[in-house]
């Protein structure tokens, strides 16, 4: 009975001591990173990553090097509770014109790319690699390094480039990365499930269909998703009783959506990417003023602290005594610098492989030169796209390790070497981003790209709508009004654009039965009566 008294500890004290330590972390790093806001340098990311390189140093010496780490790196963490909400907020707050408007090039990149940059790194590591003697390595782990480093960093590419200040940029960079991530995934479980010992043309021609029906399947999951929880919300009108209850319903939803993929083994990171751009179209406009306010702070924050919690997890877990310890009984210093390098130069030289090639044929699709991607915008892609992250990390665990330990050499070696080039990438290609892109594109082009390719605001920034016509406003009539040279380039390119055609269906068919703009129910004396004229007309991305 006195085992049950209320001054017994409810759990193990290390594990609320390092709870406790890592949240410490967190706001210090937040702290900083706010000071460091002006800084033309670094970023949060690269601010977390070395803080949490910091700790790890403390913490091993604290503990006479025996450890380093506060936890160990979990895929599971990562997959499924820290990689959804920054992907999923990032579809909620993305500009859908510019990023759709860039589609095909975006798809482009991102698929036929990354096919290109895991070819090159594939074929360079079995070449190379080979030659250092650092043990039994088959082909299905050199096709597996492959996947891992063609995977880019999309998260710290959102720190990094400005929606705001460089849009085109953003959308063709940013999206290439949510996009590259689920290729990159989908391209390493393809392998391990592959029969590499049995392969034939058939075969190839059944892991093709594969990868594009997973593709498919989770973007049709995606806006499946998004589109029910848009009809749940427009019939029901949970706000009319509770805000609380449309806020929670689609924070649910939108994380069901991302389990549901994962169970049906499709790429859980394009169904919740999709999920977030059709709710942030039609669920988003369903909702109270107040709940689209909370949801928008909402999405952001959790965002937020998933991005800090990842860099920060990263640094430290880069310390890891025990890896480093197999590695260095084993292989020389010598051997694991030249692995690391090895690797660096065909991911530079992979990116620059299809960045330059495919730029030029997206070029030679476009008709005005305001569309076409510009060299110097070229070499910031193939620049911003060299950062490797959690990604590639968790990848690399995944296939060298287990249960984040691992006592082969050949295998921890794999790992240590992912780990400095993550480290590498992001520190050193991260900081020089910024600078890279003021170099290349000066503050009085930044300024023109503002005013010629922003367009109305996303769910990141409705409080700064301006009120229209009404629901069937023309937006690029309206803010053609401010810009007589995107009206010239409209009279220079056709009227009837795919966007005009779909607008037409989305307000024939799609918002009279799913809501969204124009059609937020009305129920006298809610939290909107006073807004609603305001919202009904605002702009639409």
């Amino acid at each position: 009975m006195m085992g049950l008294g209320l001054g017994d500890p409810p759990a193990d004290y290390g594990s609320i001591m390092a709870v406790g330590l890592f949240v410490a972390l967190m706001c210090i790093c937040i702290i900083v990173g706010h000071l460091l806001e002006e800084n033309r340098w670094m970023n949060e990311s690269t601010t977390a990553l070395l803080l949490g390189l910091g700790a790890g140093t403390v913490i091993l010496f604290a503990s006479s090097g025996k450890n380093s780490r506060l936890m160990v790196f979990s895929e599971d963490l990562f997959f499924i509770y820290l990689l959804p909400p920054i992907i999923f907020n990032a579809g909620f707050q993305v500009k859908k014109k510019q990023f759709f408007r860039n589609f095909m090039t975006i798809t482009l990149f991102a698929v036929v790319g990354t096919l290109i940059s895991f070819s090159i790194i594939s074929l360079g590591a079995m070449g190379l690699i080979s030659r250092l003697n650092i043990g039994s390595l088959e082909l299905g782990d050199y096709l597996a390094l492959g996947a891992i480093f063609s995977a880019t960093d999309s998260v710290c590419t959102l720190q990094v480039l400005n929606q705001d200040e460089t849009p085109f940029l953003y959308s063709l960079v940013f999206g290439e990365g949510v996009v590259n991530d689920a290729t990159s995934v989908v391209l390493f479980n393809a392998i391990q499930n592959f029969d590499l010992g049995n392969f034939s043309s058939l075969k190839f021609l059944q892991f093709i269909g594969n990868f594009l029906y997973l593709f498919g399947a989770s973007t049709f999951l995606g806006v499946a998703s998004g589109l029910l929880s848009a009809y749940v919300i427009k019939k029901l009108y949970f706000g009319r009783h509770s805000t609380d209850r449309e806020v929670a319903i689609m924070m649910l939803m939108a994380y069901l959506s991302y389990m549901l993929a994962e169970l049906l083994d499709l790429s859980g990171i394009l169904t919740v990417f999709f999920c977030g751009i059709v709710m942030s179209h039609y669920t988003w406009h369903n909702v109270t003023e107040s709940s689209r306010v909370t949801t928008k702070h909402a999405f952001a924050t959790l965002s937020f602290i998933s991005e800090t919690f990842l860099f920060l997890y990263v640094g430290m877990d880069a310390l890891d005594i025990e890896k480093w310890k197999i590695v260095s009984e084993t292989y020389s210093p010598m051997k694991s610098i030249g692995l690391s390098s090895i690797i660096v130069a065909l991911v530079l030289v992979a990116r620059a492989a299809f960045v330059f090639p495919l730029s030029y044929l997206s070029n030679l699709t476009k008709t005005t030169p305001g569309e076409k991607i510009s060299i110097r915008q070229q070499v910031i892609i193939w620049w911003a796209g060299l950062m490797r992250g959690a990604v590639s990390i968790a990848l690399a665990y995944n296939k060298f390790a287990k249960s984040g330990h691992t006592q082969l050499p050949s295998n921890a070696i794999m790992i240590t070497s992912t780990i400095i080039i993550v480290l590498f990438s992001t520190i050193v290609f991260g900081l020089l981003t910024k600078p890279l892109i003021r170099l290349l594109i000066p503050a009085r082009h930044l300024t023109r790209e503002v005013s010629a390719l922003s367009e109305p605001s996303s769910p990141k920034s409705f409080l700064e709508q301006l009120p229209g016509n009404g629901p069937e406003t023309d937006l690029e009539n309206a803010v053609s009004i401010r810009r007589p040279t995107s009206l010239r380039m409209l009279l220079a390119s056709p009227t009837r654009s795919v966007h005009h055609y779909w607008r037409k269906f989305d307000n024939a068919f799609m918002r009279p039965v799913f809501g969204g703009r124009g059609f937020v129910p009305f129920v006298p004396g809610s939290p909107t009566e006073s807004s609603v004229p305001l919202l009904a007309h605002g702009s639409e991305n």
